[in-house]
């Protein structure tokens, strides 16, 4: 039930994202595609990124969220090939702890 409703708020977050900034979107994933590893890399030297969650979008896909302790954050699309889409990056990411006995 916790991932049905994460990949749930993921993609309404997607679904906004398109809706409200239609232009600035299809250019991000068109111009910041290539392989996962080349991505993972320049995250990491550029802006400390590392892994901070993933979740399978379908049986071919995961998104994946890097974040740093500076604030920025990149989320991602992977499939099997091993490639890699940029889809939105800003500033500001918060990890919320999960409390004891919450069901999230």
């Amino acid at each position: 039930m916790g991932r049905t409703m994460f990949c749930r708020l993921i993609g309404t977050a997607l679904l906004a994202t398109a809706i409200l900034h239609p232009g600035s979107a299809a250019s991000q994933a068109m111009l910041a595609c290539a392989q996962r590893v080349d991505i993972v890399a320049f995250l990491d030297a550029e802006y400390s990124e590392k892994l901070s969650a993933i979740g399978q979008l379908d049986p071919k896909r995961i998104v994946e969220i890097f974040a740093a302790e500076s604030g920025s954050w990149t989320m991602m699309i992977t499939d099997v090939s091993g490639r890699s889409c940029v889809i939105l990056s800003g500033q500001n990411w918060e990890s919320i702890p999960v409390l004891p006995g919450s069901k999230a």
